[in-house]
């Protein structure tokens, strides 16, 4: 069975960082693209960052460099550096493959003082 296991989130001070992970089990991430994918409530999952097998990084405009997103392929495990974070960060995050049929359950960061 292929699943995507999300960790790390929790509560955190506006201005500070967490550090999000996604494990594979089934699926290598050496072998796919993969994306990090964010969904407040009431709005629409938007990406916020993508690494592709050959290691390419991309990142939506709107985060201005806070987002680090990447990938050690010997553990398996991808990883979403959140830095500066701010209340409209408040989501729950998932890791997916780029094509998303492959979609973790998510990890919630709620970013409140």
């Amino acid at each position: 069975e292929v699943q995507l296991v999300e960790s790390g989130g929790g509560l955190v001070q506006p201005g500070g960082s967490l550090t999000l992970s996604c494990s594979a089990s089934g699926l290598s991430f050496g072998a796919y693209d993969m994306v990090w994918e964010r969904q407040a409530p009431g709005n629409v999952k938007t990406w916020v960052g993508r690494i592709n097998r050959n290691g390419a990084i991309s990142y939506p405009a709107f985060l201005n460099g806070r987002f680090t997103i990447s990938k050690d392929n010997a553990q398996n495990i991808v990883y979403l550096q959140m830095n500066y974070l701010k209340p409209e960060d408040t989501a729950l995050y998932y890791c997916a493959t780029a094509d998303r049929s492959i979609r973790g359950q998510g990890t919630q960061v709620t970013v409140s003082s």
